[in-house]
């Protein structure tokens, strides 16, 4: 039986591309149909057929941006020997993410998330659960420290600790969105670092 309906005329991937250009670009809120439209080169109408919502279109592109462009921080926590060399690595790549050439300077994360109408608490929730769970990744990777024997159970609490690097990593974005360096993140990272010895007795 012979299918339905034109075939598309554009690549799904290369248009979910474009997307994630423009939600990065203007954050949820300042991204509208049309922009994206203009932006993936389709019109707004195969958009909803290909992608669902807006909504439903941003909930894919985090999901490329966490295996994209957000995934080097959380590669690091996994692959580094050590609870602190991970935390370092971690916090060293967010600083190459969040200053790239190429990109926004900001992670995603945390600053593309709608912050007024009542009809988009749906998606600053389900920013605030990735974010959540970027902390629970942190925390795990400490708790696989103190495991693994390099790490010895800080006094303050893992969840502390945990937090704290948590609140380092955004702050390394907004930091970069207002302009700050490469270099003056890597302070701010041997700074954070510098706090490690005192965090983890």
């Amino acid at each position: 039986m012979a299918s339905r309906g034109r075939p598309r005329t554009f690549d799904p991937d290369i248009a979910l591309r474009q997307a994630l250009d423009v939600f990065w670009e203007r954050g949820y809120e300042g991204t509208s149909i049309n922009d994206l439209a203009e932006a993936m080169g389709i019109a707004s109408a195969s958009i909803y057929a290909c992608f669902g919502s807006k909504e439903d279109l941003f909930r894919k592109v985090m999901l490329l941006y966490g295996t994209t462009s957000g995934a080097p921080p959380r590669q690091a926590l996994r692959d580094q020997p050590t609870a602190r060399a991970a935390i370092h690595e971690m916090l060293r790549a967010t600083a190459d993410q969040v200053t790239g050439t190429d990109t926004p300077h900001y992670c995603m994360l945390i600053l593309a998330a709608p912050t007024g109408a009542v009809e988009n608490h749906p998606v600053r929730e389900f920013l605030a659960d990735l974010r959540r769970d970027m902390f629970a990744t942190i925390r795990d990777r400490l708790a696989r420290g103190v495991t693994d024997g390099d790490l010895n159970a800080p006094a303050a609490g893992i969840d502390a600790v945990a937090r704290y690097y948590t609140t380092v990593v955004q702050g390394l974005s907004l930091q970069a969105r207002d302009g700050a360096s490469r270099a003056e993140l890597e302070a701010v990272v041997t700074c954070a670092m510098g706090a490690w010895e005192a965090l983890t007795v």
